[in-house]
């Protein structure tokens, strides 16, 4: 149970009192190092870019209007500082053509998900997620593993609601074409 709210500590810093800094970031820095750490896929920068991140959310916290939870600004700037960094490595991914996703079926997703045994779905799953662009990546993660809503997804993105369930659903077609590119490798 958590003793005080985010809130309670933003107020605090922002009175002058940054020993309470520490109990946002025990909060929350292993959750932004793993999400970055599985944007980005390199563990020794990932310590880094959430060093970074915590230094600009401490440097950024008299502007925090507020409007939105802590987490999710927070999130917003992990999520942005991740893509940034992938976008200066000019890292490969593998393209998946959008005719391949055209033809997929939700139906087909949730049966394929349903039929392949727990191990080896997961397997396949970490593989596929691996070869998502970071962004894609990202918002998957956020919201399956993270259980961020679609509104909460809004306010750390900055995407519209309409273009975060687009851009969800396209992504899990997607990650149904590339499993069963492997699963057709294996074969």
């Amino acid at each position: 149970m958590e003793l005080y709210t985010d809130t309670y500590y933003v107020h605090r810093i922002k009175r002058g009192e940054n020993e309470y800094f520490a109990c946002l970031l025990d909060k929350y820095s292993d959750r932004v190092f793993a999400l970055i750490v599985k944007i980005i896929r390199n563990r020794e920068d990932a310590e880094e870019l959430t060093q970074d991140v915590f230094m600009k959310v401490f440097r950024g916290l008299f502007s925090f209007k507020e409007e939105s939870n802590f987490s999710s600004w927070l999130y917003r700037i992990a999520y942005n500082t991740a893509i940034s960094y992938t976008r200066h490595k000019k890292v490969e991914f593998l393209a998946v053509e959008d005719t391949q996703i055209s033809n997929v079926s939700e139906e087909q997703v949730a049966n394929m998900l349903g039929y392949i045994e727990q191990t080896e779905r997961v397997s396949l799953l970490e593989k596929a997620l691996e070869q998502l662009l970071p962004e894609e990546r990202g918002l998957i993660l956020f919201y399956y593993m993270e259980n961020k809503s679609v509104e909460e997804l809004v306010q750390i993105t900055g995407f519209s609601s309409s273009n975060i369930k687009t851009k969800l659903f396209r992504i899990r077609k997607k990650l149904y074409v590339l499993i069963k590119a492997m699963e057709r490798a294996v074969v």
